[in-house]
């Protein structure tokens, strides 16, 4: 009888230890990885020269990748310095000129100056001073004569000059130019393809800090803040692994659970959403499930 009352015991103490056990089984919350990935496009229209990449490879910030055919950007440059170089030619007569008058302004202005001084030393006359005034005012307007008839070819040298400026930016987008660190994901196009402005060429992503995006219920706030640590875990061909991970967003707004939640309680129920951020060890990718699990003290 002892014995049985032993037997007894001893079952519903260990029912009660798996019933608790059980109880801690159920994560915090379950979602997928995800990453910031970046769709690179082309900036120009052309044959694709050269791009060297492969689909899986990583690459560094600012690498380059390839180009796109500059030679019609090349030769529009090279006709918009002839047309400038052209247009120079022609408008070297009128500078000259300009120069020689202002060169004559100087010595009238010197020669003002000297007639200043010997009438204030009754060495001079007033009848001086303004013959020399009155040729300064005759030179001034000489050069703003011809400076309005030279300024339509300033204006179109100018108007060259912003032209150049712009087939430089267009022949400089044509380099492929890595814009993150990160590993290639989706290789879009094949070199000596004819491509155009905006058209993808890869997809690039970090991989080296995932996103966990899980939902949580609003009892769980109080639980959760940015820069929280947290478990996450993933599942492996015996057990599950374990990494830390810390809370970088939290959504401002609640929002329904997901599709994927079948029950209908669970279905009108109001979520929010929460990003995770977890150092890759090269086992997690994009779209794998996980759970967290919130740490308490």
């Amino acid at each position: 009888m002892k014995h049985l009352k032993t037997i007894v015991i001893t079952g519903i103490i260990a029912t009660t230890l798996l019933s608790c056990g059980n109880s801690k089984e159920r994560a915090d919350g379950y979602g997928n990885f995800e990453a910031t990935e970046i769709t690179v496009s082309a900036e120009s229209n052309g044959k694709l020269m050269r791009f060297t990449i492969t689909e899986g490879q990583d690459l560094a910030k600012e690498t380059f990748i390839g180009y796109i055919d500059t030679i019609p950007l090349s030769l529009k440059r090279e006709q918009l310095l002839a047309s400038k170089e052209i247009i120079t030619s022609k408008s070297k007569g009128v500078l000259s000129q300009i120069n020689v008058l202002n060169a004559q302004l100087k010595t009238a202005n010197i020669n003002k100056n000297r007639i200043e001084k010997l009438i204030k030393d009754n060495a001079g006359t007033q009848k001086q001073l303004d013959d020399i005034i009155g040729s300064i005012d005759v030179i001034n307007q000489q050069i703003r004569s011809i400076e309005s008839q030279n300024a339509p070819v300033v204006n179109e040298l100018k108007s060259i000059d912003i032209q150049i400026k712009q087939v430089d930016d267009q022949i400089q987008k044509c380099k492929i130019i890595n814009p993150i660190n990160g590993t290639v994901l989706v290789k879009y196009a094949e070199p000596n393809e004819i491509t155009a402005f905006g058209k993808p060429l890869y997809k690039i992503a970090d991989l080296n800090t995932m996103q966990l995006r899980v939902y949580i219920s609003e009892t769980q706030l109080s639980e959760i803040n940015i820069g929280k640590a947290v478990t996450i875990k993933i599942d492996t061909e015996n057990d599950m692994k374990s990494y830390t991970g810390t809370v970088s967003w939290i959504a401002s707004e609640a929002e329904f659970t997901p599709k994927i939640i079948q029950t209908k309680e669970e279905r009108v129920a109001l979520v929010y959403a929460v990003k995770v951020d977890v150092k890759n060890d090269g086992r997690l990718k994009i779209g794998m499930p996980a759970e967290m699990w919130i740490k308490t003290n």
